[in-house]
Order: structure tokens, then sequence, then C-alpha cells
């Protein structure tokens, strides 16, 4: 099996902020499909959410604040898992409750060095 990382990407300003009990609710959708990769010993690593400060560093040593500057879309988080192919990849990202919000998934194969 080959490994593949999600990169999930989404505006946070399209994303709803809810009630505690909603945010849990939330919370549960995705521990529930992070869960089923996990049952299928598919999960590699869970991954993190990813904080909105940062810096992005470019050529010349040009530093600007944030990674996300220029664009609405913003990457929120990444997950590693374990499958056969691209195909089987990205049909386990079509579970992924980002969706709800309108975000993606980008799905990428890792080439180990």
């Amino acid at each position: 099996m080959k490994e593949f990382l999600f990169v999930f990407r989404n505006d946070y300003q399209a994303v709803p902020k809810g009630s505690p009990e909603e945010m849990q609710a939330e919370t549960k959708k995705w521990m529930d499909w992070i869960g089923g990769i996990a049952a299928q010993n598919k999960l590699v690593d869970r991954g993190n959410r990813l904080a909105s400060e940062g810096n992005t560093l470019k050529p010349g040593n040009v530093i600007t604040d944030g990674p996300f500057m220029e664009i609405k879309e913003a990457i929120g988080g990444y997950t590693l898992i374990r499958a056969e192919s691209l195909e089987d990849a990205t049909e386990i990202a079509k579970g992924c409750p980002i969706f709800q919000f309108g975000g993606s998934v980008e799905v990428r194969a890792i080439n180990p060095l």
C-alpha cells in the first residue's frame, strides 16, 4: 500500500460558527470519519488542524504575514492514510465532512525519500 496526504482546504469565513453543542456534533462527524479509516487499518496519522496564524517565506527573504493573504481558501488541516491507489484514496476522501461547508480535500501521493 502507498501513503497519501489529505489536505483540507476551506474558506474560514464560510464555516458557520455554531454553539458548543453544534461544534461538538461537527467534531464527532470528523472523528467518526477518521475512525472509519482507522477501522480499515488505513490510517497512518490522523493529523491536526492548523492555526490561522503563520508566515510564508519567499525568495529574497520576503516574509508575508499568514500563508493565505491573497486567497480566501486556506489549509485547515491534514491527515495521512494508506491506500492501494490514488483512486482508492480519493474514494476514501469522498466521506470527509468538510464538503458540508464548501471545503475541499486535496489528495496527494507521498513519495518516500
